[in-house]
């Protein structure tokens, strides 16, 4: 067992761990109890839908419409409703199943053609199914023996997910691609330690391999990659965050308000966190901004083309459920200061619930100045402090780490902030690998390969008639060279609204509101600040792109429709292509003064330094929300001094 740190947290630090499942007052986005999920699996039983030989790989809620949600009568509420996606490993046969959990049956079933529409999400138990079936092969015991290791159990194999490529032997099974690193001891980190040369594709439903492919022979390499012992540094003194009084927000089951932010949390398996309703208090009155933000796509294409790796594209969400991998997290450690956690539940393989402890971390922290000005004229000198409230989680997905940071500023900026860590995919590192990799250690490779991820807003922006205006720098002419302004164009229709970010003409997406105005008489407004680095990178003839095309644009605009949730489509998982957000915007809708979705894609380009071996420190992305006319003034007049022994004023 390797050591565990972040044990000695400091008396004055404190942390509490609250259920996200509803509070005094049940609303209808509330996240499924596990006693809705007892039921849902009772009702799938007595329909006939849940067997011995019956796998749940995914069950969430079914959210109702927004209009329904919007008009939420206490005394009438929307029926509660789960979707599932089940598997037969007996008839290999996939459904898509609604179950109304308030009248206690099956409301819609739906046949999934896995030529067609691909297969349901990775279960945990393939993992398992795979490391047995390859230890138990004699070509592969042989692979291994021309490798020099004749013991596979000292070999270390993951399920990778395996795309689609139109492979005649794959078409219609349910298929894993498995690629090797050696263990010398049990408490080895595999990932320094490629087994190159050498994959195997095997039937997850039979149990079969359907292929070998073996390159040759290369080079294991032999530095260990070991990061977790000591010495370690002695010169950090102790840093103290305490809030005395407790915390400035108020928690009521999902529903959290802070200063002037109201908000509900949510929860999937898929997307893991999800965020809803986020308003302001202004003027007496909380003003719609947000009606749900997730991150509902995440992917992860390589950019070696070998015999052996070109396949590597993973969905982290679509294919591995981020929201399922998610850590309990640990105070002191994960989280500091003054800490408030929330349980997450999800369902194992039998649909039966599974509670992740402190699942999602929330508090709020100082961040410096928020505004500042002493003035010649009248001596005066004025200084306020920003702060923000934190809400994140910690997912791992295989070898890497991702946390998921969302910030809401006194302001009225919201943002978010993805921080990748864990540590980078290796191979072994030659001539061959030269020109998609870097070499990390001696012999040991880690290919080029990007992290683009898909955040999914569907805006309420002081109500659901939204539009958006691309707003950019441009140079004007005048008599001294020295003017420039804005243009601003309104994208009218779906297609036109597929964008790219341009950082030269300091491109934004403004969401605005036609039909309510500021006080000068413009429309109310929130902007998108893109960071603006590269889309995906592969091909446009290649497999990757055609399943995540969503990815080739930083920006795509869509009509409201409830069924359209994830940028890749519903099922991605060995999907030839073509669903989601492609698939979405064909009938090229009208998106001016309608209720419209924003879909942002962001992300990192990652080519790998040495400094990232053997553990990666954090890289981070993401992007901003501004409030732009939204308000009348700055909204953050009325924020107090900071008490201080010496006053700063």
């Amino acid at each position: 067992m390797l050591a565990r740190h972040c044990r000695n947290v400091p008396a004055t630090e404190r942390g509490g761990t609250l259920h996200l499942t509803t509070g005094k007052h049940p609303h209808p986005l509330d996240p499924l109890a596990a006693q809705e999920i007892d039921e849902v699996r009772r009702v799938l039983a007595k329909e006939g839908l849940l067997s011995e030989t019956v796998r749940v790989a995914y069950l969430g809620l079914e959210e109702p419409r927004k209009d329904a949600v919007l008009a939420y009568d206490p005394d009438n509420p929307p029926a509660r409703r789960a979707r599932a996606f089940l598997l037969d490993l007996a008839t290999e046969r996939s459904e898509d199943v609604i179950v109304s959990i308030s009248a206690g049956r099956v409301e819609e079933r739906r046949p999934i053609d896995p030529v067609t529409d691909g297969q349901v999400p990775m279960l945990d138990e393939e993992h398992a199914l795979v490391r047995r079936v390859l230890r138990e092969d004699a070509g592969w015991a042989g692979a291994l023996a021309r490798r020099g290791i004749d013991d596979p159990a000292t070999v270390y194999l993951a399920a990778l997910s395996a795309g689609h490529f139109g492979l005649p032997k794959e078409e219609g099974r349910r298929v894993a691609r498995v690629l090797a690193h050696l263990m010398p001891t049990p408490e080895s980190l595999p990932w320094a330690h490629p087994v190159d040369g050498l994959v195997a594709y095997v039937d997850l439903v039979k149990g079969e391999i359907l292929e070998i492919v073996d390159t040759g022979p290369q080079p294991v390499p032999a530095e260990p990659g070991d990061y977790h012992q000591g010495p370690h540094r002695t010169s950090q003194k102790p840093i103290r965050i305490t809030q005395p009084e407790g915390p400035s927000f108020t928690v009521d089951g999902p529903l959290v308000t802070w200063e002037k932010w109201s908000l509900r949390l949510g929860y999937d398996m898929r997307e893991g966190l999800t965020l809803h309703q986020i308003g302001f208090e202004d003027g007496g009155r909380t003003r719609p901004i947000v009606y749900r933000a997730s991150v509902a796509e995440m992917m992860v294409p390589y950019g070696d083309p070998s015999p052996i790796r070109f396949w590597q594209n993973y969905f982290d969400t679509g294919e591995y459920q981020l929201g399922k991998l998610a850590n309990s997290l640990e105070l002191g450690c994960d989280c500091l200061g003054e800490i408030t956690y929330f349980d997450a539940v999800v369902t194992d393989g039998a649909g039966v619930p599974k509670v992740i402890t402190n699942a999602i971390c929330m508090h709020e922290e100082d961040y410096g100045v928020l505004w500042k000005h002493t003035d010649p004229a009248n001596g005066s000198r004025e200084t306020r402090r920003q702060r923000r409230l934190v809400i994140s989680f910690f997912v791992t997905v295989g070898n890497y780490d991702y946390g998921f940071y969302w910030y809401l500023y006194l302001d009225g900026t919201i943002e978010l902030e993805v921080k990748a860590t864990g540590i980078v995919f290796t191979g072994a590192y030659d001539d061959r690998a030269a020109p998609y990799a870097s070499e990390v250690a001696p012999g040991l490779a880690a290919p080029y390969h990007q992290h683009l991820f898909s955040a999914r807003l569907d805006m309420t922006v002081d109500g659901v008639a939204n539009a958006v205006d691309e707003v950019e720098a441009v140079q004007a002419g005048s008599p001294y060279g020295n003017a420039f302004g804005r243009a601003v164009t309104r994208l009218r229709t779906e297609l036109q609204a597929k964008r790219d970010a341009d950082l030269k003409a300091e491109r934004t997406w403004h969401v605005v509101n036609p039909s309510v105005r500021n006080r000068l008489g413009h429309p109310v407004g929130y902007a998108l600040f893109p960071e603006g680095k590269p889309t995906l990178m592969a091909g446009e003839g290649s497999s990757i792109h055609r399943r995540a095309e969503f990815a080739t644009r930083h920006l795509w605009v869509t009509r409201y429709h409830p069924a359209e949730r994830y940028p890749a489509g519903d099922l991605v998982n060995q999907h030839p292509g073509g669903a989601g957000l492609p698939s979405y915007t064909k009938a090229d809708r009208d998106i001016d003064g309608q209720d419209i979705v924003l879909w942002h894609t962001f992300g990192l380009t990652h080519f790998p330094r040495t400094e990232d071996w053997p553990i990666m420190p954090v890289d981070t992305c993401g992007f901003t929300l501004k409030p732009v006319g939204f308000f009348d003034r700055n909204p953050t007049l009325d924020v107090p001094p900071s008490a201080a022994e010496r006053s700063c004023h």
